[in-house]
């Protein structure tokens, strides 16, 4: 069942319900019209920067594949992993798109499909409820480990800890 994060404007603050309108659903996981229409994707969803970005890195591929005498074979495997790339990593593009447009995330949804996901988020209740805050504690308490923080060498950092 697909994850989506659900992003509000900064703006709006808590009070989200009174402009539904301008909450974003972003889908975790592969997107496959990014992956088949990069250029396009990227223009649809108004992500300005990776577009451009998109583009530095299509031209440097292309001018080092040409530079070198890179064979036909050579040029698809390259192109193909770049949009391998983009249509893995869209949603966390889109993501840092939004973060970068001042919005915050405000909740997490578990759904079979977009509308799915808006119907559970806006039935969930009170504001509280629905909340996402990265420092909250975990919903199920994990045991303590027997293991001092110290004893990990800052591998295994404790929550709420010092980095």
């Amino acid at each position: 069942m697909p994850v989506y994060t659900v992003h509000a404007p900064k703006s709006l603050g808590n009070d989200f319900r009174a402009a539904p309108e301008k909450i974003v659903f972003v889908r975790d996981g592969f997107h496959v019209w990014a992956f088949l229409l990069g250029f396009i994707w990227l223009i649809y969803r108004r992500l300005w920067l990776v577009l451009l970005g998109y583009i530095v890195v299509q031209l440097a591929a292309e001018i080092m594949l040409r530079f070198t005498h890179a064979s036909g074979f050579a040029y698809a495997v390259t192109m193909l992993v770049i949009a391998l790339f983009l249509g893995s990593e869209a949603g966390a593009l889109r993501r840092w798109t939004l973060s970068r447009r001042k919005w915050q995330q405000i909740g997490l949804v578990a759904a079979d499909d977009e509308e799915a996901a808006e119907r559970r988020f806006f039935e969930r209740g009170s504001a509280d409820s629905f909340a996402f805050s990265p420092k909250a504690s975990p919903a199920i308490p994990m045991p303590r480990s027997s293991i001092a923080a110290q004893d990990a060498a800052g591998f295994f950092p404790m929550p709420d800890g010092s980095r």
